[in-house]
């Protein structure tokens, strides 16, 4: 549930409305509400402002999961994919990217501006195993570059995994985490 919510926004909220209620019983000459709303308000409100700054949002689904994909979830999903899942689809904080250490061990982010961006993740049947689908946004990582550590890549998502490399367009990667 928290994850869910933006921690910036809501912190930008509750000391944004602590902050008017104390600028406004300071007017009114109500000294004990005056002090709650500035000792908690503009520190609520500068807290929401560094979380919203630091913010990394979450990653959309670009299809719809279906129930039959859902069945096969929570028979088969491992617990790398449910992590990696919750990792992506819920707020971040402090982060650059999305699974930025990860591919920086994989060795396919050398730089930050030559990282892959994961833009986008779907849940899918791949031949009846459950499979997460990570689609990236890789302009100068190639294909023949992933196709090298496919290797490297099922061995570092774990056990009873399998990855699949893609290129559905240019520039655009997709790695499947199979359920082996």
């Amino acid at each position: 549930m928290l994850g869910k919510t933006s921690l910036g926004t809501l912190g930008l909220v509750v000391g944004g409305i602590l902050s008017i209620l104390g600028t406004a019983a300071y007017f009114a000459d109500y000294a004990t509400l005056n002090l709650a709303g500035f000792f908690y308000g503009i520190p609520v409100l500068l807290g929401g402002l560094a979380l919203k700054a630091s913010e990394l949002k979450p990653i959309p689904f670009t299809q719809a999961t279906s129930s039959e994909v859902e069945a096969a979830k929570e028979e088969q999903a491992t617990d790398t994919q449910n992590q990696i899942l919750k990792n992506v689809t819920r707020y971040r904080y402090g982060q650059k990217a999305h699974l930025d250490e990860s591919l920086k061990r994989l060795g396919l982010s050398p730089t930050d501006e030559e990282r892959p961006v994961l833009d986008g993740v779907r849940e899918i049947l791949v031949d009846g195993a459950y499979t997460l689908v990570l689609e990236f946004d890789s302009p100068r990582i190639p294909l023949e570059v992933w196709q090298q550590k496919k290797d490297k890549i099922t061995t570092f998502f774990g056990p009873n995994l399998r990855a699949e490399i893609t290129q559905p367009a240019e520039k655009r990667i997709d790695l499947a985490l199979i359920k082996d």
